[in-house]
């Protein structure tokens, strides 16, 4: 873990917002090259990619104060921050600018703060990819592009960013698993979000010792996400009988994946009926992209008798 990246004086870069910059600078970078390749505009293709960006930074971070389990204390924040409760002793109380409750025996925010869901790192992958794909579907048939080549393109360079995302999320101590006894395990220093969940868990004396050993899901997750990204790229679309194919073999290859890594993730995420939202999530893109993977198919079959007719 590495809360800061490249100190200039009192500056710094943040690790997960680096990270992650890095990965989508990639993404776009190798779908300008992709665009000139296939004699789509490489510039149209930079804003596509920017503007995608743009939206699923907007569209992850809407989801992650949704879905996150803390949407009440964001509302009370705005409105009344007597009613939220802030999981700390009371000397990191008075260091946050906090008022101690003694007879709560916990710690309030001192002021009103209605823009504190847009601060801090916290994103979901899955809003992000919503709003970024919502976004690629009126683009795409605005400027007339062949939509499942753009997806097939999508198909291996979203992973890619994902993978470079997570590592962030690594760095930053953010999206960690639950204990474990294995050799995997990792152990976050004190202070860190791992120590504070098991604290509140009561597995912890104190979250200013060392967390005990977790699952690096972060780690588990940015690996998978590289499998399928060159799985897809080296493998999937050399071997391709239609265009999308790439691009559904990937979204259904994350969900599986996403889905059995939150069986072993620790950090408080909302939950129904005993799934997170992840992975209910994650069953709606698999879901879905089995109908899309039909309409791909005909789609290219349809295509393909109608040129035979007109030859």
């Amino acid at each position: 873990m590495n809360p800061h990246f490249f100190h200039f004086g009192t500056l710094f870069l943040p690790p997960y917002f680096t990270m992650l910059s890095v990965g989508l600078l990639l993404a776009i970078f190798l779908a300008r090259r992709w665009a000139r390749r296939h004699d789509l505009d490489a510039g149209r293709m930079l804003d596509f990619g920017i503007l995608m960006v743009v939206l699923g930074v907007i569209g992850a971070k809407l989801l992650h104060v949704l879905a996150d389990g803390y949407f009440w204390d964001y509302v009370h924040l705005c409105t009344d921050p007597s009613q939220v409760n802030w999981r700390v002793d009371p000397p990191e109380c008075r260091a946050l600018g906090g008022v101690w409750d003694n007879a709560q025996n916990t710690c309030h925010p001192a002021a009103k703060n209605c823009l504190a869901w847009a601060s801090g790192s916290g994103f979901a992958y899955y809003g992000g990819l919503l709003f970024a794909g919502l976004f690629s579907v009126w683009f795409i048939r605005r400027h007339k592009w062949p939509a499942a080549k753009i997806c097939d393109m999508g198909g291996w360079t979203i992973p890619l960013g994902l993978a470079w995302g997570r590592m962030g999320c690594f760095l930053s101590g953010c999206c960690f698993g639950a204990p474990t006894v294995h050799g995997s395990g990792i152990v976050f220093p004190a202070g860190s979000s791992a120590a504070r969940a098991q604290w509140e868990a009561g597995l912890l004396s104190t979250y200013r010792i060392p967390s005990l050993p977790v699952h690096p899901t972060q780690v588990y997750e940015s690996v998978a996400s590289l499998i399928i990204a060159a799985l897809a790229y080296f493998v999937v679309r050399q071997r391709k009988t239609f265009d999308g194919q790439v691009f559904v073999f990937s979204m259904i290859s994350y969900g599986a994946v996403r889905f059995g890594l939150e069986c072993i993730r620790q950090d408080e995420r909302g939950e129904w009926l005993g799934l997170s939202t992840s992975q209910w999530l994650a069953v709606v893109i698999v879901g879905v992209c089995i109908p899309l993977y039909v309409y791909f198919r005909r789609t290219a079959t349809t295509g393909a008798a109608h040129r035979e007719r007109l030859v």
